[in-house]
């Protein structure tokens, strides 16, 4: 059970505030050991290890994922030396709250931009990696971070902030006290999550059969002749969609010259998190400036369909929004590529469903090209076979797609809002009981 602490005091600490009188106050650097083992440069070409990077770490306890790698063909930042029990900490991109704690670590090599934090024999471990994912100590490595849109600090900052230190035998209780509470909670997001995921496979399935079959289920099919299509209506054609659409690749970037006309920018982003683009989500669109030229090459128009075409991951190319409305001032940005159909052979609509189907899809992602980033091309967007029903049954699936897919998404989003609910309450109880706002007491 909880209860209050007995007697508190004040930290001397602002973003802190009070402690329990019996807890010490120390630095991190104080306690732990930071970036103590490092790959020296002379390392044999051939060693192999596996490699974490600052996109590979999720939020909470062991949440990484790894890449087996030899040194001769890492990049020149994978240096850290990760051991049992350490935990890592981003000092860059901090508004990504990149922490976790490593279980089991069997030549783990992370990215000079962590800073690996060993706690002294001294400290409960747990204890430590739960101080440093409590919203307390992560505010205040966002709040040294330099930078707009790429914020930063390094581990001598780290360091110097601070960590409220019970008793040895305390930590222990604390650290046990959350393991089984967190447990617990994570179980619930974890079940929560794969139902989630089954309605998403759901939606996508239900999308794919629909717009590579139609509605009309008695109709003859033929073979599309293209692998991932499969059998399509017999009446439908096909057409590369640089016939069926004008097809161009944004350069307006983020930059504002005064002597440019400004303009709101629809960016990755927007159209990464959003399946429809309107005039209320783009009062939230960030403010630039564009050339004569550029508003009037990349204004955006209802019915055009916007993909992202350079991405971390080829699984996150050719993600479409469709535009509902036309936005006097908004203008397409970097990063996306602006599809404008001919409305007398092609639907925005229908093409925005094409995009998010698994069949038409797949070509995009085994068409993107690129190493640490990839992108697609102007053609090959331009070259993709598109399907061809007709303007009447185009309308009726986009129709269809849009109230089966609405009550999909209901159910998705109140999912989510169980998981948001929990995640509040996991990160809640960390910091409560990590600062000492409340006391963990044995049950006996």
């Amino acid at each position: 059970m909880t209860q209050h602490h007995a007697v508190y005091e004040d930290s001397g600490i602002e973003w802190l505030g009070a402690k329990p009188a019996h807890w010490a106050l120390a630095r991190i650097k104080e306690v732990a050991y930071i970036n103590a083992k490092t790959l020296p440069d002379n390392t044999a070409p051939d060693y192999e290890f596996d490699y974490v990077d600052i996109g590979s770490v999720t939020y909470g306890v062991s949440g990484y994922t790894s890449e087996k790698m030899s040194f001769r063909d890492a990049p020149s930042r994978a240096k850290r030396i990760v051991r049992n029990g350490d935990t890592i900490v981003s000092t860059v991109r901090t508004y990504l709250k990149a922490v976790t704690q490593i279980g089991v670590a069997d030549n783990l090599i992370v990215s000079t931009g962590f800073a690996v934090l060993s706690p002294h024999k001294l400290v409960d471990g747990s204890f430590f990696s739960k101080w440093l994912m409590s919203d307390v100590f992560i505010s205040q490595v966002s709040a040294i971070s330099k930078g707009v849109s790429y914020p930063a600090t390094n581990a001598t900052e780290i360091g110097n902030l601070f960590i409220f230190l019970p008793p040895i035998s305390e930590q222990a209780g604390i650290a046990a006290y959350l393991d089984a509470k967190t447990k617990q909670i994570d179980r619930k997001i974890d079940l929560l999550t794969k139902k989630a995921e089954k309605y998403g496979a759901l939606k996508k399935s239900l999308i794919t059969e629909t717009v590579m079959r139609g509605l009309d289920k008695t109709v003859p099919l033929k073979e599309s002749g293209i692998e991932w299509f499969g059998q399509v209506p017999a009446h439908w054609k096909f057409k590369r969609l640089k016939e069926l659409a004008s097809i161009q690749n944004s350069n307006v970037d983020k930059k504002s010259d005064e002597n440019e006309i400004s303009v709101r920018l629809c960016n990755y982003v927007d159209v990464y998190k959003n399946e429809f683009i309107d005039s209320r989500l783009a009062k939230s669109f960030m403010w630039a400036t564009a050339d004569v030229a550029e508003v009037l090459k990349f204004g955006i128009k209802k019915n055009d369909v916007l993909i992202t075409k350079d991405s971390e991951t080829a699984d996150d190319i050719a993600v479409p929004a469709l535009v509902t409305e036309t936005l006097d001032g908004v203008l397409c940005g970097y990063h996306l590529a602006q599809i404008k159909t001919n409305t007398k052979l092609l639907l925005g609509a229908y093409l925005f469903r094409l995009f998010q189907s698994e069949s038409y899809g797949h070509r995009f992602e085994i068409s993107a090209k690129g190493i640490t980033r990839v992108g697609l091309g102007q053609s090959a967007i331009a070259d993709a076979m598109t399907p061809i029903p007709s303007l009447e049954e185009q309308m009726s699936i986009a129709a269809y797609l849009n109230e089966r897919t609405k009550i999909i998404d209901d159910i998705v989003q109140k999912i989510n809002g169980q998981i948001k609910n929990l995640n509040d309450l996991r990160k809640s109880l960390i910091n409560d009981v990590v600062t000492g706002k409340i006391k963990v007491v044995s049950e006996g």
